[in-house]
C-alpha cells in the first residue's frame, strides 16, 4: 500500500469512492432520492474543484494499491478555534476495510495537523447511525465530546451526529 498526497488526476476516483461510501452508510440521514440520483456527479464536481488547486489550509491523502485508490482522508486545518483541524472525510472501499487502511489514513491526517496547524487539535463528525465508525474512532483515541442534530444534508434530511475529538493530534491511534 502506498500513502501519498492526492493529485488532480485522482479526483474522479476519490469522488466515486466518496459517493459509494455515502450510499452505503448515510441512508436515513441523506435522502434516498439524492443517494440514488446524481450523488456521483455531485461528488465529482466537488473533488474536481478541490484537487487541482487545493485551497490553502487543507490536505488530502490517498491509500493506493495496484493503481486503485483504496481510501482517502481530507483534513481542513484551523477549522474550529476550540477543536482545531476538521477531519472532513475519511472513506475506505468496502472491500478493503479491516486491513489497517483507515487507521493509517487517520494517522497521516494527524501528522499533517501536527506539521501544518498550530492548534494541534483534531476532530470529526460521525453520524449516530454509523456505530462501526464510532467504534473505529474510539479505537484511535478519539473522545465523543458532543452530540448535535446535524443537517440539512445534501438532498435534505437531518440526523444526530457525534463530535469525536483529540485535543492533541499526537494522541491519534492511542486507545482511550
Amino acid at each position: 500500500m502506498e500513502y501519498r498526497a492526492a493529485a488532480a488526476g485522482d479526483a474522479d476516483e476519490i469522488a466515486d469512492l466518496h459517493a459509494e461510501s455515502w450510499r452505503l452508510h448515510y441512508r436515513g440521514a441523506y435522502s434516498d432520492e439524492f443517494l440514488d440520483g446524481d450523488v456521483f456527479v455531485e461528488r465529482r464536481k466537488v473533488w474536481s474543484q478541490r484537487l487541482p488547486d487545493p485551497p490553502g489550509g487543507t490536505s488530502t491523502m490517498v491509500a493506493v494499491t495496484d493503481s486503485v485508490i483504496a481510501g482517502f482522508v481530507h483534513t481542513v486545518f484551523r477549522s474550529d478555534p476550540q477543536w482545531g483541524a476538521l477531519l472532513d472525510n475519511l472513506h475506505v472501499r468496502a472491500d478493503m476495510k479491516r486491513r489497517g487502511i483507515g487507521r493509517r489514513l487517520v494517522v497521516e491526517a494527524a501528522r499533517s495537523v501536527i506539521t501544518d496547524d498550530a492548534s494541534r487539535g483534531m476532530y470529526l463528525w460521525v453520524l449516530e447511525q454509523n456505530v462501526a465508525a464510532q467504534g473505529f474512532y474510539r479505537a484511535q483515541g478519539g473522545i465523543d465530546v458532543e452530540r448535535v442534530l446535524a443537517g440539512p444534508f445534501p438532498g435534505g434530511g437531518k440526523a444526530w451526529a457525534h463530535r469525536y475529538a483529540w485535543t492533541d493530534a499526537s494522541a491519534v491511534g492511542v486507545e482511550a
